[in-house]
């Protein structure tokens, strides 16, 4: 089933998300749902909060970058109550945009490697280190877990210059090619 995605503005991207357990109230569908919906918006990220659930929980599929790196082909994963244990190296700027803002994108400076522990689909324990554009996609979604959104790591005038498009966006005022849920509409 393809799921509204939350707008800019949205409470549930702001609230802090809670741990799951294996016991979780339909996680499977939820979760084919979450690919459903990430793939019917063009996504390569979903986190939960995006669609209204405050769980620690995102999808990620970075095939769509297989062409710029083939390393990406693979890179489909669920990521079930994921903590950043550690970042390192040198900052790099890279153009972000989201599915709960569409029409922004934003050149955003992260870390290129993370090491990630998290519990797969099966509650099984993972934890490995990712680089590049996999590191990008899970600071992306896991900020998402936190509260963060991509916007919030601008500089102030960034901000406020966009402060009028964030406003239009979360009364429905703009344009998606998918389902979508505003707060002010």
């Amino acid at each position: 089933m393809i799921l509204p995605i939350v707008a800019y503005g949205d409470l549930s991207l702001r609230r802090p998300t809670r741990e799951i357990e294996p016991e979780h109230p339909k996680l499977s569908e939820f979760i084919q749902n979450m690919w459903d919906t990430m793939y019917q918006a063009s996504g390569v990220g979903l986190a939960a909060p995006q669609v209204g659930e405050s769980i620690r929980l995102f999808v990620v599929d970075g095939s769509s970058f297989a062409d710029e790196d083939p390393e990406m082909e693979h890179f489909k994963h669920v990521f079930i109550n994921p903590e950043i244990l550690e970042e390192e190296g040198k900052e790099w700027a890279f153009n972000e945009g989201c599915l709960s803002i569409p029409g922004i994108r934003e050149d955003v400076q992260r870390k290129p490697r993370v090491l990630l522990a998290w519990d797969n689909e099966n509650f099984e324990p993972q934890e490995a280190w990712f680089e590049g554009m996999e590191a990008r996609i899970i600071q992306h979604e896991y900020d998402h877990l936190e509260g963060i959104l991509f916007t919030d790591h601008l500089g102030p005038l960034r901000k406020k210059m966009l402060k009028s498009k964030l406003e239009r966006i979360s009364k429905g005022q703009v344009h998606a090619d998918y389902r979508m849920r505003f707060p002010k509409k």
